[in-house]
C-alpha cells in the first residue's frame, strides 16, 4: 500500500460512490472507509407529531331539565387553541356555523387526521338540586351517534366541577363532541367547559 500512499495514519485514496453506493467515513484508522450499498441502510425515522385542540368555554350555557344528553357549545375564538383547524366554523362535510353559541355543531373536533385519541373535558355546574350529573363523548353525534365514556356523577355540597380522560381511535370522518346532562327539577347553568383531543401518530 505504500505505492499508494496509504502507509500514514490517513488513507489519502480518493474513493467515491457509484450509482447505488455510499461511502463513509474518513480513511483513518478510527473512522477507516466503508463502502455500503444505499438500499442497505437504516431510513431515517420520520419525525412525527401529536396533533392536538383545545377548546373553552367561560360562557354559561343553560342546560334543560329534560333528562337528555346536549352537545357543549364552544367559541371559535377566545382561550381555544387550535393550530390544525379541528374545530373550524366552516367544517369539512360544507356546514358552516353562523353563531356558535346557538348551534350545537360549534361543539364538533373534527380529527384531521387518523390515529389514537387522547380525550380529556373539565366540567363545571352551579350549585342546585341535582340527584345525579351525566357526562359523555360521542363520536358523529348527528348521523349516527356513537356514545363512550359515559360517567353518571353523584353531586357533592355546593357546586360541581369534573374532568374527565378517555382514549378512542379517531378518523377525519367522524367529529367528535362532549355532552352533558342532569337531574335537576329546573335547568341549570354549565358554568365552565373544556374540551381537548390529542391524535398521536
Amino acid at each position: 500500500m505504500a505505492r499508494t500512499g496509504c502507509g500514514g495514519e490517513r488513507c489519502s485514496c480518493l474513493i467515491t460512490a457509484g450509482p447505488g453506493m455510499v461511502v463513509e467515513g474518513s480513511g483513518t484508522s478510527s473512522a477507516p472507509y466503508v463502502v455500503s450499498r444505499e438500499d442497505l441502510i437504516d431510513p431515517p425515522v420520520p419525525e412525527f407529531v401529536t396533533k392536538v385542540v383545545s377548546l373553552k368555554v367561560e360562557t354559561p350555557q343553560m342546560i334543560p331539565a329534560d333528562g337528555s344528553y346536549h352537545i357543549v357549545k364552544f367559541p371559535y375564538a377566545g382561550e381555544s387553541y387550535d393550530p390544525y383547524n379541528m374545530h373550524d366554523a366552516v367544517q369539512p362535510d360544507g356546514y358552516q356555523v353562523v353563531d356558535w353559541a346557538t348551534n350545537d355543531r360549534s361543539g364538533l373536533i373534527w380529527p384531521n387526521v387518523t390515529g389514537w385519541g387522547l380525550l380529556t373535558a373539565l366540567i363545571h355546574w352551579e350549585a342546585g338540586g341535582y340527584g345525579e350529573l351525566r357526562d359523555q363523548f360521542v363520536r358523529a353525534p348527528f348521523t349516527a351517534p356513537d356514545t363512550t365514556a359515559t360517567d353518571h356523577r353523584a353531586p357533592s355540597p355546593g357546586a360541581q366541577f369534573f374532568t374527565k380522560h378517555h382514549e378512542i381511535f379517531v378518523n377525519p370522518n367522524t367529529p367528535l363532541a362532549l355532552r352533558v346532562a342532569h337531574t335537576d327539577s329546573t335547568a341549570r347553568r354549565l358554568t365552565l367547559a373544556e374540551f381537548k383531543l390529542a391524535i398521536l401518530p
